[in-house]
């Protein structure tokens, strides 16, 4: 079925009471979702605190073999998703695998080191107050709020939902307004093999609906998407001093250095800046390349990414732009980086074709035009030539963002790549940092704080409560009214001899 000629391709509306969500390129809807008011989310959070409390009682024995059922549900069912995901998104079937692929494993993973990360512990007493046993412990905050994004509506709002589950906590997603069937069907596949209680429930609509999470009562909000909404929604939380996870926008940099592997560096930045038509919070938007191999990799880098084949049908490398807003964006820091002398290798204001947005790389283009400074979101590169790679890091961390970024060197990668200002870096590869459960992910700046997947995501979705417990009597009285000045005495000495020398 086709939308109605009233309802551009790709563009969400809310219609007797429904959330509409069709193609970005062909306009054949996808699905109609009952759009929830500020009472329904007042509801779903209610019922998810009740829920709450079953599932963090399941401990984590419990709560790991329904979520390993999860994952298998997911993976047993992956083509079904990806074929969701291509149809509501646009994107190419082969990536919309590659994206659930990296979600199922990140369930997996949560699941499995839940324990481990957050599992009761002794900790050692200090020997000022020996008469203490110490112990941490993590506990679920209840109920967590996700609201997540269209350009990766699977593996991105995972990242926080499966940690949040498997932290003991119920989850309340609401998923973009652009990808709403997604979301939906990812918590009917919860549903299937948790069907107890509403432990992961979805809420279906526009900004108003993600402002009502908010103040709903949820005791954490993980946020992802623009920097810009992101403030919108930390101010919403702070009426409530309800926690925030903001994993905001990015302006991530590629640093090419004098002996990296050129071929290597062409294939990582046309797949970090154009995957998934370039809409990706960690891809590459800028690359600094040093004089010594500017040449050959500009060239280089125009014939490979010349090739890239864009459109709905199988087999193209990617698709059309899902948020037709965007385009305009895109056109605009197009159009600016040309009037401000630069000029396009490839592509340029001609690649521009709603839906689609073909490849183009920008070079020549100063560094405070809006296509180096602002997240464009598009399958767009600059390409400036610097000195060497240090003159590429200090450039690259010139921008106020700070989420990811990749570094190209055979002799010194892991150096450079600590020098960048990001919270994740890739050596000579592209957003591989987001495929590893092991590791954190987040940004600085203007990119966000706080941290999914790994042991600091399982950490963002869990509070620590400390525990003190008297064994045995205190020999230096220090808490107490009853102490006399011979053991304040003592107590000072006790100082001066633990901690009086300097080593």
């Amino acid at each position: 079925m086709r939308m109605t000629a009233t309802h551009a391709p790709g563009v969400p509306v809310v219609e007797d009471g429904h959330l509409v969500s069709s193609n970005p390129a062909t306009g054949e809807q996808i699905g109609r979702f009952p759009a929830s008011g500020e009472s329904d989310v007042a509801d779903a959070v209610r019922r998810a605190r009740q829920a709450a409390a079953w599932w963090a009682a399941l401990g984590f024995a419990g709560r790991r073999e329904r979520l390993l059922r999860w994952r298998a549900a997911l993976a047993n069912r992956l083509e079904e998703l990806a074929e969701l995901m291509h149809r509501e998104g646009g994107k190419p079937v082969a990536e919309a695998i590659v994206e659930a692929a990296g979600a199922i494993d990140h369930i997996a993973w949560a699941a499995k080191h839940a324990r481990s990360v957050l599992g009761p512990r002794r900790v050692r007493s200090s020997l000022m107050q020996i008469e203490y046993a110490s112990r941490l412990e993590y506990l679920p905050y209840g109920v967590v709020g996700v609201i997540g994004p269209w350009n990766y509506p699977v593996l991105t709002p995972i990242g926080s939902i499966g940690y949040a589950l498997a932290a003991g906590n119920a989850v309340v997603f609401k998923p973009s307004e652009y990808t709403p069937a997604i979301g939906a069907w990812l918590v009917d596949r919860f549903v299937e093999v948790v069907p107890e209680q509403p432990v992961l429930q979805a809420v279906f609509g526009t900004g108003d609906v993600g402002a009502a999470l908010c103040r709903s009562g949820v005791n954490k909000l993980a946020f992802t998407g623009s920097t810009a909404t992101g403030k919108k929604v930390m101010a919403a939380c702070a009426e409530t001093l309800t926690p925030v996870l903001a994993e905001c926008g990015g302006k991530d940099a590629m640093i090419v250095d004098a002996d990296a592997d050129l071929d290597g560096a062409v294939a990582a930045a046309v797949w970090g800046g154009m995957t998934n038509a370039g809409q990706t919070c960690v891809g590459i938007e800028r690359v600094y390349v040093a004089d010594a191999v500017y040449d050959a990799f500009l060239g280089r880098l125009v014939e490979r990414a010349a090739r890239l084949t864009v459109g709905i049908e199988d087999g193209a490398d990617f698709g059309p732009i899902t948020m037709p807003g965007q385009i305009d964006t895109i056109r605009r820091h197009i159009a600016d980086a040309l009037e401000r002398g630069g000029r396009a290798a490839l592509g340029g204001p001609d690649a521009v074709q709603p839906p689609y947005v073909r490849p183009t790389i920008l070079v020549d283009v100063p560094e405070d035009a809006a296509a180096v400074r602002e997240e464009t979101f598009g399958p767009t590169l600059t390409v400036t030539r610097v000195a060497d790679a240090d003159e590429g890091v200090r450039l690259a961390n010139a921008s106020r963002y700070g989420l990811g970024g990749a570094v190209f060197s055979r002799s010194r990668g892991v150096a450079l790549a600590r020098q960048l200002r990001s919270g994740m870096t890739a050596v000579n590869s592209a957003i591989s940092f987001a495929g590893m459960p092991g590791l954190p992910f987040g940004g600085v700046g203007d990119s966000g704080f706080g941290r999914i997947h790994g042991a600091d995501g399982l950490r963002e979705f869990a509070r620590p409560k400390a525990i003190t417990k008297r064994r045995m009597r205190s020999l230096l009285p220090a808490l107490s009214f009853d102490r006399t000045p011979k053991q304040v005495a003592q107590i000072a000495r006790a100082v001066r001899l633990l901690h009086g020398r300097p080593r």
